[in-house]
Parts: C-alpha cells; sequence; structure tokens
C-alpha cells in the first residue's frame, strides 16, 4: 500500500529510511512546540491553546503535503512570522491578538485563492536555475548559522540585526550610501562562549553524526541527537519531566480570530505582509529542500508543485482558526532528506510525532525547550549538530554556478549571504530578484529573465519603500 501511494522504489527508498527520516525532520524543529506558545502567549494568548494549534495546525498541513504533494517537507508556524505576530502587531501597534490571527486567517484565504489559480506556481516557475541553487546554498548557510547559534558557538547581536533590516531603514541607508551600514554588517554575530556544557552537548552530537556519516551508516543525525540528549539529562542541563500527560485546553483560542477593521488602510497591508512573508518563504524553501533531495525535473521545475503550495495555505487557514500564526514550509525539512527522505511518507511520520506530542508534551518540552543561556537567550545543544551538517551538505549546490557570469553571479552572491545575514529567507530572496533584473538590463541580456522576475523585484523594492 506504501510503495503504490508514496512510488518508494521509483524514490530509491524504503520505509525504514522514511520512517527515520521523518522522525529526525521531528526532533530537528519540535522546539516550535515550545517556543511557539511561549512567543504568543507573550501577546496575552493561552500557552496550553497555542500548543495545542501549533500541533494540530503542524500536523494538518504536513499530513496533506505528505500523502497529496508526496513530498518530504513538514509544515509548522514560522518563526518571524510569530514575532512579528507578537511584538509588532499586538504589542507593538496594540492590535487585538483576535483581529491579528483575523489578518493571518485572510492572509491563508488569500494564499488558498493564489495557489489555486497558478500565481504562486508561476513565480516558482520564473525562478532561474542558478538562483535556485543559490537559494538552496543560501538555506544551507542559514541552517548553518542556526546550528552555530543553538550550540552557542555564535550569536546574533539583535539590536544591530534589527537596526539594519527594518524596512524603514535599510534600502534608505543604502541608498544614501551610509558607510555605518555596511560596517555593521560584519557586527551582526559575534562569538558566543568558547567553552560550556552547551558546546560539549552540541559538539558529542555533531561528532557522533560525522563519525557514523563516515561510517556510511544509517540514521547518523537521529543517533547524533539521541546522544546528545542523553548527555544532556546526565550532565543536568534538561530535566526528566516524565513520559504523558492529558493534552492542554484549546479552547480559548479555537475560532477567536476577529475580521471586523481588517478591510482599512491601517490594517489591510499587514495582512499583504503576512501574505509576502509566507509566499517567499515557502517557495524559498521548497527550491532549497528539494534542490538537496533531486527532486526536481529535467526542466529544473518542481513537480506537483501547487499541491505544495496549496499545503501550507491550507495549514495556515486551519492554524489561524485554531489559533497560531502563520504555517509555511520548514528548513528543518533538510535534515530529514539527508536521512535518505524523498518520499511523503517522511512528512507523514513527522506529522503524526506532532499529533504524538499532544500527548507526550512532557517528553517533548524536555527535547525542545532549550537551555537558557545569558542575555535571555535559549540554546538548542540537542539539534544543533544536525542543523550544522546539513547547512554544510546544502552548500554543495554552488558547484557548477557559472562564477565568471557577473549578471548572474552577483545576484546568486547576494542571495546566499543575504538569507543569513538578514535572519528570513524572503529578504535574503530581495537581493537577488532587486540585483538580477537590473544586472541583465545593463550586460544587455535582459529577454533572458522572466517578465515575472522583473514585477517581483519591482515589488520587492515597493515593498521596502513603502511599508
Amino acid at each position: 500500500m506504501l510503495e503504490r501511494w508514496f512510488g518508494l522504489r521509483a524514490h530509491g527508498t524504503r520505509v525504514s529510511t522514511e520512517l527515520v527520516a521523518g522522525l529526525t525532520t521531528f526532533m530537528t524543529m519540535s522546539y516550535i512546540i515550545i517556543v511557539q506558545p511561549a512567543i504568543l502567549s507573550s501577546a496575552g494568548m493561552d500557552f496550553g491553546a497555542v500548543m495545542m494549534a501549533t500541533c494540530i495546525s503542524a500536523a494538518v498541513s504536513t499530513l496533506i503535503m505528505g500523502f497529496w504533494a508526496n513530498y518530504p517537507v513538514a509544515l509548522a508556524p514560522a518563526m518571524g512570522e510569530n514575532v512579528f505576530f507578537a511584538y509588532t502587531i499586538v504589542l507593538g501597534m496594540g492590535v487585538s491578538w483576535q483581529n491579528a490571527l483575523g489578518m493571518v486567517l485572510l492572509s491563508g484565504v488569500l494564499f488558498i485563492f493564489l495557489s489555486i489559480f497558478r500565481v504562486r506556481e508561476l513565480v516558482l516557475d520564473a525562478v532561474p536555475l542558478e538562483l535556485r541553487r543559490a537559494i538552496a546554498a543560501g538555506i544551507g548557510a542559514f541552517i548553518l548559522v542556526l546550528g552555530l547559534e543553538h550550540a552557542g558557538v555564535l550569536a546574533r547581536r539583535h539590536e544591530v540585526w534589527q537596526r539594519l533590516f527594518s524596512a524603514d531603514n535599510a534600502w534608505q541607508a543604502m541608498a544614501r550610501g551610509e558607510l555605518s551600514f555596511f560596517a555593521d554588517l560584519a557586527r551582526v554575530y559575534s562569538p558566543g562562549s568558547c567553552w560550556g556544557h552547551v558546546q560539549l552537548v552540541a559538539g558529542v552530537g555533531l561528532a557522533v553524526m560525522v563519525l557514523l556519516m563516515w561510517k556510511k551508516r544509517r540514521a547518523a543525525l537521529l543517533t547524533g541527537m539521541v546522544a546528545a540528549a542523553g548527555m544532556a539529562l546526565v550532565l543536568g542541563m534538561v530535566k526528566w519531566q516524565g513520559l504523558a500527560s492529558a493534552p492542554p485546553d484549546i479552547g480559548p483560542t479555537v475560532w477567536k480570530f476577529d475580521l471586523h477593521g481588517l478591510f482599512t488602510w491601517k490594517l489591510f497591508p499587514l495582512v499583504l505582509i503576512f501574505l509576502f512573508m509566507d509566499l517567499f518563504d515557502t517557495i524559498g524553501t521548497l527550491i532549497g529542500v528539494s534542490e538537496q533531495a533531486g527532486l526536481t525535473g529535467p526542466d529544473g521545475r518542481l513537480p506537483r508543485a501547487r499541491r505544495a503550495l496549496l499545503a501550507d495555505a491550507v495549514g495556515t487557514t486551519v492554524g489561524a482558526a485554531l489559533g497560531t500564526s502563520t504555517v509555511t514550509s520548514y528548513i528543518e525539512s533538510a535534515a530529514g532528506v539527508q536521512e535518505g527522505g524523498r518520499t511523503g511518507l517522511t512528512a507523514v511520520v513527522c506529522a503524526l510525532g506532532f499529533l504524538a506530542a499532544i500527548f507526550f508534551s512532557p517528553l517533548v518540552r524536555m527535547i525542545g525547550s532549550g537551555v537558557p543561556a545569558d542575555g535571555g537567550a535559549t540554546l538548542y545543544p540537542i539539534t544543533a549538530g544536525a542543523l550544522m551538517v546539513v547547512g554544510v551538505l546544502m552548500l554543495k549546490s554552488l558547484r557548477g554556478m557559472p562564477w565568471k557570469r557577473w549578471d548572474t553571479s552577483v545576484p546568486a552572491a547576494l542571495i546566499v549571504i543575504g538569507i543569513p545575514l538578514s535572519y528570513s529567507i524572503a529578504d535574503g530572496l530581495a537581493f537577488g530578484f532587486i540585483s538580477l533584473p537590473a544586472l541583465k538590463l545593463l550586460a544587455g541580456r535582459g529577454r533572458e529573465v522572466s517578465w515575472l522576475i522583473y514585477l517581483l523585484g519591482a515589488v520587492f523594492l515597493l515593498r521596502y519603500i513603502f511599508l
């Protein structure tokens, strides 16, 4: 039955490989089960209800991705969008969290229409092959940076990052040629603490993964994470909190969205921002993960792309109805792909993990809650090694890049650098989508670029100028 549904042999995989890949993906992204309610509860939402909404929306959207689109990609509420939801809209602008949920719901409905009418698929197909490779490498660099951050080896200076990459500041400062902007780019990241239990746990997990990969053993990433979790328990960094518990009540957030007042000049642009962020986060993730898994067709296009994009759109709509922020495809899916996941069965296993987390929340809390660090940050040494390994391996997509063609190589390089620097796939893509058409025109090769890329470049530029 599984062979007929997922085509395991045609994709060069088997059930046991897909099971390990699904578990690896789930463990790598399980932190969102704890982080999401922690962020949204700061905006006045119930912690337990948001946790339930997070698990259910992730499971539903990932099941659709697995069964219908047959991709090894998992979905969950997006980091970045959740911070925008809680701190910018609710706490910063004074909008109620019910209204903010209404914005997410409305953006989800717009996602569905854009997917049905193939608008998102057209965008996906219009991206040139060179930029596809750059996006995969940029996401790899981003994952590597995340792994180094989670291990406490690298620290992001939030105040510098926010000043540099706020929409009101970045492009205006660059346009004015302010040298301080470019000088501050080198100060976005700083070394973390050099030695400590966090780095030891992450290092042990990474060493186990590299050793098993060198010996070509299966489940290398999953085994490394289990080893790191065991050491964290021994060192007292995490505590055994039990195995199972009753699910929290979802009542405080389910169907609490409010659409009143959203169709105004003040609030509707925020709906478009949610739409914009999710659109390009999803496109970037699908391109990056599919390139790594070798799932693209001979023409470089993604088969069943509309189904994958619809899974994302439905997930956002369901999540808003249940009580959580924008749901999108997760770059951590690359960890499962590295373990051999090639079909939707990997996604189905991951979705079952989210459903099980509802009943085994103490165990998930132990793995995913992380370790408090100086300055209020939280580190995740158990899963850091897996992110570092996957990030390094994804950089191989830069092989074969035509670096001598400056009209192509410069936008590609800007994407590779821009995604980890801006801490956002969507903002990183902006560097490439704005520079590519401009440089192609300067080189006299303007016809090599789709009209849609020109449109997207203009949209990105207008977003930074007016939003």
